[in-house]
């Protein structure tokens, strides 16, 4: 509780915006890119907020390349759910649980 997940493209200060192709996990911090494009090469950078410390850190930039001979790598298409056995929630609030399609 109380931690964030944000991501930096090519140092510059401007956040990786989440839309129809991009999609930040709140659970795990991983970020994920559907239908990688040429202009999302470079490098990427994870910040993890504290927001009860007030206090942030910054990882290793991870280089992301395309490849050119169309071999998915580890990647095969999956569903990927990250359910909690159980979810607990006030009556009347919303409950956001992440579902989504991995693969070529």
């Amino acid at each position: 509780p109380g931690l964030s997940y944000t991501w930096i493209f090519n140092n510059n200060t401007l956040h990786v915006q989440e839309d129809s192709r991009r999609f930040v996990s709140q659970e795990t911090g991983n970020l994920y890119i559907a239908k990688v494009e040429p202009s999302d090469v470079g490098n990427y950078t994870c910040v993890v907020t504290n927001s009860e410390a007030g206090q942030s850190v910054r990882g290793p930039p991870t280089p992301l390349t395309l490849r050119s001979d169309g071999v998915m790598g580890e990647y095969e298409p999956k569903i990927e759910v990250r359910f909690p056995e159980t979810t607990y929630a006030a009556k009347g609030s919303s409950v956001k649980l992440e579902c989504f399609a991995l693969g070529k």
